[in-house]
């Protein structure tokens, strides 16, 4: 894309390593060394075996709802790696994504089974052209990545866009987020910034 058609030619990039992320504290955590993998089956781990219940004990209470639970650090996760698509970067990066704007409501009642996940876009300018896009994407990428339990609503932060209102009026409207996926250009877009996701 040519830079003089960029809605915000020079945005802020944050650090990669300045974002938040569970996947960066599992490769955080100390990794073996060449001594560990010679003795970890030679000598038993102490530190870590309750010996006062017998080794074959039975776990059936932990699998007694076989929902996974999934927290906002999760969705931030799936969706912190989408590509911009005026900039080759991560919504991450440009903090159109930020955990604090991460929402999950859990059923109301004990009849409903659906959580709401509720995610606020911070454009990086307040006239960004493509911010129905990045919802979109985001959109996509929640309920491709989330179980059906899951309802997904995707707005633009309040006070952060000129037409935020209408913004959200699209991306809350199926009809409208159905027709806007049949556009094959659109779908192209939307799969490029997919791309980026892990």
């Amino acid at each position: 894309m040519d830079t003089d058609n960029k809605d915000n030619p020079n945005p802020t990039i944050l650090n990669a390593s300045d974002l938040p992320t569970r996947q960066r504290d599992a490769h955080a955590a100390k990794r073996p060394s060449l001594f560990d993998a010679l003795t970890q089956d030679a000598y038993p781990n102490y530190a870590t075996t309750d010996l006062s219940s017998p080794e074959a004990s039975d776990d059936s209470d932990s699998e007694s709802d076989p929902r996974e639970e999934i927290d906002e650090q999760e969705i931030y996760d799936l969706i912190s790696t989408i590509s911009d698509p005026e900039h080759p970067t991560s919504l991450a990066s440009l903090a159109v994504v930020n955990l604090p704007d991460i929402f999950i409501t859990r059923p109301a009642s004990s009849t409903s089974r659906l959580s709401t996940v509720t995610v606020l876009l911070t454009p990086t300018t307040a006239h960004c052209s493509l911010g129905t896009v990045i919802g979109l994407a985001v959109r996509v990428r929640l309920e491709q990545a989330l179980p059906p339990r899951f309802r997904i609503d995707v707005q633009l932060k309040e006070g952060t866009h000129t037409t935020a209102d209408a913004v959200n009026k699209q991306l809350a409207d199926k009809e409208r987020v159905a027709a806007a996926m049949e556009n094959g250009t659109l779908v192209g877009v939307i799969r490029n910034m997919l791309a980026t996701c892990e």
